[in-house]
């Protein structure tokens, strides 16, 4: 995926939610990234995740996806960036990324990572919002978190949904115990290495 044009093309089309999420609402925002995650097909081969770019400045949504929503084997930061393309807001505008897992700092397949993605956007994505870490099942020891609190975007996690967004995202993962349920050591090893 090439980097967003440098001309602004036509605005993505503005998300309504009903009932509307408070500014703010980081646990309802992270559960719409959730809801998102689910509807990626379920494969051995990747995560299942869910994002959304939201103005926090104006409290709008900008843009939302999941993993393998575009053609290829993309990733749903990626998604979410390339879908917003050119039609970023306003470099003053306060953007976030919402990101049920974080974001990838290395690609087996060697694509562009999330993390290059992000910081690609010339600092427009100021801050991103975590639901769990990457598990370490295809890439060890994720560096994205800081490698983005270095380049100055602010990491931040969001707890109370870890199980569940491990339950969705490894959907599909041999890891999975009888009736679909994960693993109650990948998931403590998982919530162990969130920041205190």
């Amino acid at each position: 995926m090439s980097e967003p044009p440098s001309t602004p093309g036509p605005p993505p089309p503005t998300v309504h939610l009903h009932p509307p999420i408070a500014p703010n609402d980081h646990q309802a925002y992270m559960r719409l990234a959730l809801t998102l995650s689910r509807l990626s097909p379920p494969k051995p081969t990747n995560y299942r995740v869910g994002a959304l770019l939201l103005s926090q400045t104006t409290n709008t949504l900008l843009s939302t996806s999941y993993t393998l929503e575009l053609p290829g084997n993309t990733h749903a930061e990626q998604n979410c960036l390339a879908k917003l393309a050119g039609a970023f807001p306003p470099s003053g505008e306060d953007v976030a990324l919402y990101t049920t897992m974080e974001p990838c700092w290395r690609r087996l397949s060697g694509e562009r990572s999330c993390v290059e993605r992000i910081l690609g956007t010339g600092g427009r994505v100021g801050r991103v919002y975590v639901g769990v870490r990457e598990p370490g099942v295809f890439v060890e020891g994720n560096e994205g978190r800081r490698v983005l609190r270095e380049a100055g975007v602010e990491v931040l996690d969001v707890g109370g949904l870890e199980e569940e967004i491990l339950e969705v995202a490894m959907a599909g993962h041999r890891h999975q115990g009888k009736g679909g349920k994960l693993a109650r050591g990948i998931v403590a090893a998982v919530m162990q290495r969130h920041d205190p």
